[in-house]
């Protein structure tokens, strides 16, 4: 399976966890700062107002009165005064008698506080004890929050900014740096999905050089990247020749196996015209080497059919009954093997396949004589016949004790035989050969063939192309 790169800023990828790192570290830092401004703000506007308050005591003197306008008392500052003569308290007419017992009880010389004055809102009050009377200033508390209000408003729009123009920047800087990245990672990807389970193995894909520099972290990824596949390559190489090398030495020996093998069975049958005159013994000693000898002879056959499909698999395409080749081969299956109950499950009308006709009778003859081999007596077989979409599909499913699970991923490998116990001795013997002739025959054909083994079942699936026949209007219709 191929894996496409994510998109640039898709969830859980490194870019899109960069950028939202960065851009709220810098959320942090900016949040911070302004806070940390807006209280040193708040602490000097605080402070000014104070040295207000102790400007306007120190202006005023003695026999002043509420309503005078003193040098520490500009006109509209909103200051409040008032003064104690004695056990009269003179004040500014703007208060009431409550709010200056309020104020007056607040100790005297001591720091400005902050207090809510009913009616008129938050104000700083000080108090002041000279010369033996008591005054009190009070200045509206809106001087320190209306321009920090102020402030904090403009400092939350340049953080936002800042965090949006952060974000903004990050994801362009965090893109543009992670594009060698993702061209590592887009090379990576071509290279699994590449053919590498077979043929030569040659791997054209590589890093490319811009991307290879080993003078940054990505580029060093590359360079290691690039020496990697340089390996893989001369890996896959050497076990192409390997392989190559097995292949030629297996068709050889097989076709070399040919001509002693059948001078061994023609003496046999020879010296057999005359058995009469032989000892038993010696009449059964050659019948056995007559039957090994056909059997070696079919291995042979086998091997050097293998050894083809590998190399170049040439096979006679045709328009085939398939439904005649089925019929044919469970006909065989049912004169070979007695002791089994075989079943056809064929449709109406005549499927036809692009197929050669010789190689798919011997698919569907070996997916037979396995069930038959591997199955006790009395198993029911059945091979059915369907035409899905574009493809022809054969069905062989028997009800014996299925595959073992050991073997199934390797069943349609070349020599994967079951244990010896599931081998019916009098039904024939497993070479191990059946099942991986009938894989390297499916996909000559270009089609599939796969295992479904529930206990208690096994079913083996072959698809191949539907053969097409045209109309009268050009197009094509499966062959029915």
């Amino acid at each position: 399976m191929t894996l496409s790169p994510p998109a640039a800023m898709a969830k859980g990828t490194l870019s899109r966890q960069l950028v939202v790192r960065t851009t709220a570290l810098v959320a942090a830092a900016t949040i911070l700062l302004s806070l940390v401004t807006g209280l040193a703000s708040f602490q000097i506007l605080q402070a000014q107002l104070d040295g207000r308050l102790e400007s306007a005591l120190r202006a005023w003197g003695p026999g002043s009165f509420p309503g005078e306008t003193k040098p520490g008392d500009p006109e509209g500052s909103g200051l409040i005064r008032i003064e104690q003569r004695g056990t009269e308290f003179i004040y500014t007419d703007v208060l009431t008698e409550s709010q200056v017992v309020a104020l007056a009880a607040i100790d005297p010389d001591s720091t400005p506080v902050t207090m809510a004055i009913e009616g008129l809102g938050l104000y700083r009050v000080q108090v002041s004890h000279r010369q033996g009377r008591i005054s009190v200033a009070a200045l509206p508390f809106s001087a320190v929050t209306t321009p920090l209000t102020r402030q904090l408003m403009m400092a939350a729009l340049l953080t936002l900014g800042s965090i949006a123009l952060a974000g903004f920047g990050a994801r362009q800087v965090v893109e543009s740096s992670l594009r060698p990245l993702r061209r590592l990672a887009g090379t990576a990807s071509q290279v699994a999905g590449l053919p590498l389970a077979s043929g030569e193995g040659n791997l054209p894909v590589r890093v490319p050089q811009q991307d290879a520099d080993p003078a940054s972290e990505v580029g060093q990824v590359g360079v290691a990247f690039n020496q990697m596949l340089d390996h893989v390559e001369a890996a896959l190489e050497a076990r192409h020749r390997s392989e190559t090398k097995v292949r030629q030495f297996v068709a050889d020996a097989s076709h070399e196996l040919r001509n002693p093998l059948a001078a061994i069975r023609g003496y046999a049958e020879l010296t057999r015209r005359e058995q009469d005159l032989l000892p038993a013994n010696t009449a059964h000693a050659l019948a056995r080497i007559e039957s090994e000898s056909d059997r070696m002879s079919g291995l042979v056959e086998d091997l050097l059919l293998l050894a083809r499909l590998d190399s170049q698999p040439t096979l006679a395409l045709q328009p085939t009954d398939v439904t005649q080749i089925v019929l044919n081969a469970v006909n065989d299956a049912r004169v070979a093997g007695a002791g089994h109950r075989w079943g056809l499950d064929l449709p109406d009308e005549a499927l036809t396949a692009h197929a050669d006709p010789f190689r798919l009778h011997q698919v569907v003859a070996n997916l037979l004589a396995n069930a038959r081999v591997h199955t006790p007596a009395g198993t029911t077989v059945v091979t059915s016949l369907r035409r899905e979409g574009e493809q022809v599909v054969i069905r062989v499913t028997d009800d014996g004790p299925g595959v073992p699970a050991e073997i199934r991923d390797s069943v349609f490998e070349r020599f994967t035989r079951a244990e010896a116990s599931r081998v019916r001795h009098e039904g024939g013997s497993s070479t191990g050969l059946g099942l991986a002739i009938v894989a390297a025959v499916v996909a000559a054909h270009g089609g599939t063939v796969t295992l479904e083994s529930p206990p208690g079942s096994t079913t083996f699936v072959v698809r191949i192309p539907a053969a097409f026949s045209p109309t009268s209007d050009g197009r094509t219709v499966p062959n029915s």
